[in-house]
């Protein structure tokens, strides 16, 4: 109940969900002695993937011994996620003590929910000060409230791709315009690019980042991964080849994600990672709503031995990777899908191909969600679509046969609230 009403004090301090500025994290942070100067960092920035990625470091950094501290967002099930220390999420006590300190310093100042949480983040780092901080930045990252730091260990590049249009200028909305926020105001560290979905992107990612003196290790340049048969996969950089196990990750393209993050580990300067850190680590990687199954409870009882899919994928990107998953299972796949009303509806449909049904629903919870029945009005033409009015009427509408899947997907949002009706 503390949580709860400290979360709803903050959310309180600012008019709009978003302002993008850097002005009043810099002015909080100072007053609260510039912690993040102090910090052990590596940057995750792109638009999929990060999440991912972070995981995979993170996995490969326990294996080797070294404690993290991980900032992401948004949280799945519980603000919580976003507060992890010393390899452990915060307490709800913990956490609404931190937030209260953190506001009572702010006295009132307009700032906005997701500033005040990433400044909190920041002052919370300070009694683990050798711990390795992983700190996924959100939006465009130029005027991202975690862009604020004077130095780093790395940044890492995800995949890149259209996502969050509505923030930039009709005449702006392209991906070279993307790229550019989220890439020209990178650290001099050193630069870990992951696999693009095309070279175009890849090389507005080079061109952008030229004049950055980082050192630069890029995929299929500096690092490169292999899939073979009975379950191993190759990776290769300028320190040497590994014969893999696949990661505890489902999909071949968390590959690319994994691949990045062993190129960070294996480039950090001054930590010491194994050849064995990495083939442990990367099997015991904890995966929340990126192609999770879920095995257990009430949801999954609705679909018995079929099996049941979540996945937070929201951007034509996230769609295509998916899809290409999807058409690799010999089985009849049914989609439920919900999505935010500022996304590409049309265009993450489009991606999907030999559907046996589409459910659109309700995103519980979520003022800013497109309504299911306006988005089957949208998507129409897309074959066997249907609306229902909940995730478990959805499901339960659904005439599965043998075999037959259902994945539920379209926001991250959405996934959360199948987690927690699970």
């Amino acid at each position: 109940m503390k949580l709860k009403k400290i979360i709803e004090r903050l959310q309180k301090l600012h008019p709009k969900e978003i302002d993008l500025s850097l002005d009043r994290v810099k002015k909080l942070c100072q007053k609260l002695g510039d912690p993040q100067n102090k910090i052990n960092c590596i940057s995750i920035v792109g638009t999929n993937g990060k999440y991912s990625t972070i995981q995979a470091l993170y996995a490969i950094l326990k294996e080797a011994n070294y404690k993290c501290n991980i900032y992401t967002s948004p949280h799945i099930q519980k603000i919580n996620e976003r507060f992890v220390y010393n390899n452990e999420e915060l307490s709800d006590d913990n956490l609404a003590n931190l937030l209260e300190e953190v506001d009572e310093i702010n006295n009132g100042e307009t700032i906005t929910f997701f500033e005040i949480l990433t400044v909190a983040y920041f002052y919370g780092t300070k009694k683990y000060p050798k711990n390795i901080n992983l700190i996924e930045s959100g939006l465009f990252h130029k005027f991202d409230a975690t862009n604020i730091l004077n130095k780093n260990l790395a940044n890492i590049i995800t995949a890149i791709g259209l996502d969050h249009l509505d923030w930039l200028p009709k005449d702006q909305q392209t991906i070279e315009k993307i790229v550019f926020e989220k890439t020209s105001s990178l650290l001099n560290s050193k630069i870990i690019i992951a696999k693009q979905s095309s070279n175009e992107i890849n090389n507005y990612i080079l061109n952008t980042i030229s004049n950055n003196s980082s050192d630069k290790i890029i995929f299929n340049k500096n690092y490169n991964f292999t899939l073979k048969e009975n379950n191993f996969f190759y990776y290769e950089d300028q320190h040497g080849s590994l014969k893999l196990p696949i990661p505890n990750l489902i999909g071949t393209f968390q590959l690319e994600n994994v691949s990045t993050a062993i190129a960070t580990a294996r480039n950090l300067t001054g930590y010491k990672i194994t050849d064995d850190h990495v083939k442990n680590g990367i099997t015991k990687i904890k995966s929340v709503a990126r192609l999770q199954e879920i095995k257990t409870g009430k949801l999954k009882n609705l679909v018995k031995n079929n099996k049941l899919f979540i996945d937070g994928s929201h951007n034509p990107l996230g769609a295509k990777v998916l899809n290409q998953h999807l058409q690799s299972l010999n089985c009849k796949k049914n989609i439920i899908l919900g999505m935010m009303a500022n996304k590409n509806h049309k265009e993450y449909i489009s991606y999907f191909k030999n559907i046996s049904s589409l459910t659109t629903i309700d995103i519980p919870n979520q003022p800013n969600a497109i309504k299911g029945n306006d988005l089957r009005q949208k998507i129409k033409d897309f074959p066997n679509v249907q609306n229902k009015g909940s995730i478990q009427e959805a499901i339960s509408s659904i005439l599965l046969e043998e075999n037959d899947i259902i994945i539920i997907t379209g926001s991250l949002y959405l996934a959360g609230e199948v987690l927690n009706l699970n």
